[in-house]
C-alpha cells in the first residue's frame, strides 16, 4: 500500500507486508514512473498491520494544523528478493503497476528504480 502523508513535508509512504508487519520508506516525490529516474527513499520505522486501513487527520506536537493520511493505492505484490540491501517487487496496485528495485544507499537512504515500465511487458507477452 502507499498512503499519501502530509505532515512536515508531503510525501508518500510506501508499505509492504512482510512477516507479519509493513515494512516502511517514505518517498519524497512518490514511485517513479520513468525508468530512467530513480527517487530518493527514507527508510522508517516498521508499522502495524493496523496501517493498512489508516486514514485519518491526526494533530501532531509542533506542526501547525493537522497531518493527513489517506491511501493512495492498495493491492499486492510479488517478491523477487527481499533483504537488508536490496527489495525487488511487482507491484500490483489499483493505481500503479511495476517491477520496482528498492536498494540502499546510506544508513536509512534508499533509491526506487523501475525496472521495467507495465506496458514494456504487456508488449512482449509477459
Amino acid at each position: 500500500m502507499i498512503q499519501e502523508h502530509y505532515a512536515r513535508s508531503h510525501h508518500f509512504d510506501l508499505r509492504l507486508e512482510r512477516e507479519g508487519i509493513l515494512v516502511s520508506w517514505a518517498v519524497p516525490k512518490g514511485m517513479p514512473t520513468d525508468a530512467k529516474k530513480n527517487r530518493l527513499a527514507m527508510r522508517v520505522d516498521d508499522h502495524a498491520l493496523s496501517h493498512l486501513d489508516l486514514e485519518d487527520v491526526t494533530p501532531v506536537e509542533g506542526v501547525p494544523g493537522a497531518v493527513k493520511k489517506s491511501i493512495w493505492d492498495r493491492g499486492t505484490y510479488t517478491c523477487e528478493q527481499f533483504d537488508e540491501d536490496m527489495v525487488i517487487v511487482a507491484l500490483h496496485g489499483e493505481r500503479l503497476e511495476g517491477r520496482y528495485a528498492i536498494f540502499r544507499t546510506g544508513a536509512k537512504s534508499w533509491l526506487v528504480h523501475l525496472m521495467k515500465p507495465p506496458e514494456e511487458d504487456r508488449d512482449q507477452g509477459h
